[in-house]
């Protein structure tokens, strides 16, 4: 590849640029990479944690509707729970983080899950509603939290990719462009001096040779 290069002084500067240029690119990558794996490990740990928090959400909403199934008849259970009195919407945003579409789960909830008539409920379903409620806020904080720890693994491997190349094929590959063109400038400057020196002597020589025919 080097014995492509034309070695002149003009590539000699350009390849110093595109070097300079490179290196200023690789630092600039791997530190977009280091807060990329950095805010990757604050989403994992977040995400962990959260999880943690919906199974036990899960268990309690689960446990407490149990509690109203056995509380209450089968068929008033049912038609109970076959007209629901609140509605949710969810509006999705994204913002951008390190060149990373984070997204934002907006919740629109109107109305109340627990509008029925009291007389044939029972306390019971009220508190299954009121947990299968947060159980469904919790899940929706996770999966905003996970969709972003899938779009920042994907950003992340795409810079560490970005690094690589750069770290290990192009800034070599310009390198040893640069040192061959410096190599080669400096043995042409090594035969011109050998041909000044040989076009010195001979004309020293011959001015030698006429004093010495004049005398």
């Amino acid at each position: 590849m080097s014995q492509n290069v034309t070695a002149t002084r003009m590539t000699l500067l350009s390849l110093k640029g595109q070097v300079k240029t490179a290196q200023r690119g690789h630092k600039l990558l791997k530190d977009k990479q280091d807060g990329l794996m950095q805010e990757f490990l604050k989403i994992i740990h977040k995400a962990k944690a959260l999880r943690g928090e919906v199974e036990m959400a899960i268990k309690k909403a689960n446990a407490s509707f149990l509690d109203a199934q056995v509380a209450m008849p089968k068929g008033v259970l049912q038609n109970t729970l076959s007209n629901p009195g609140q509605k949710l919407s969810l509006k999705v945003k994204t913002k951008n983080v390190m060149s990373v579409r984070i997204p934002i789960f907006d919740l629109q909830v109107s109305g109340n899950p627990c509008q029925y008539g009291f007389l044939q409920t029972r306390g019971e379903l009220d508190l299954a509603l009121k947990e299968f409620t947060k159980v469904f806020e919790l899940l929706l904080q996770l999966a905003e939290i996970e969709k972003t720890a899938e779009n920042l693994a994907i950003e992340l491997e795409k810079t560490r990719r970005r690094v690589n190349a750069l770290e290990y094929t192009l800034i070599p590959e310009l390198q040893t462009k640069l040192k061959f063109v410096r190599m080669k400038l400096a043995e042409n400057e090594r035969s011109a001096v050998v041909q000044v020196m040989a076009i010195k002597n001979m004309i020293e020589a011959q001015e030698k040779a006429k004093l010495e025919a004049a005398a």
